[in-house]
């Protein structure tokens, strides 16, 4: 995808044909049903831990109710043709930290990970 953080945010590597499953399985976007194009960050654009008195990461990831968390979309679609709802790392926050309300604005609860390639 890309071989440092600079390049990563530089070229939008992340797409809705990028961004897969940890079993290599395509993910649903805005367009699919059902929807689970969110992708818990709880980061910044830039992709960094977000400083704010508001909770961005259900609690530092330990909430399944309260709370709020950053969220982006692997598709890079949302309800505007802006810049937020092309953000792969911040998108907006979620509704919620419960199942039920990551699904209800388009989330699976699913968080992003990357491994490097050492071959």
């Amino acid at each position: 995808m890309a071989r440092n953080v600079d390049e990563l945010h530089e070229l939008n590597s992340i797409n809705r044909m990028t961004a897969l499953t940890e079993k290599g399985a395509k993910v649903n976007g805005r367009a699919e049903s059902p929807n689970m194009h969110d992708i818990l960050t709880g980061s910044t654009p830039d992709g960094r831990a977000a400083v704010s008195d508001k909770d961005t990461t259900c609690g530092n990831w330990t909430k399944s109710g309260e709370g709020s968390a950053i969220v982006g979309h692997h598709d890079r679609w949302g309800l505007k043709d802006d810049e937020p709802a092309r953000s792969w790392n911040a998108a907006h926050p979620s509704r919620g930290c419960s199942q039920e309300n990551l699904r209800s604005s388009g989330g699976a609860g699913m968080l992003y990970c990357f491994a490097a390639n050492t071959r």
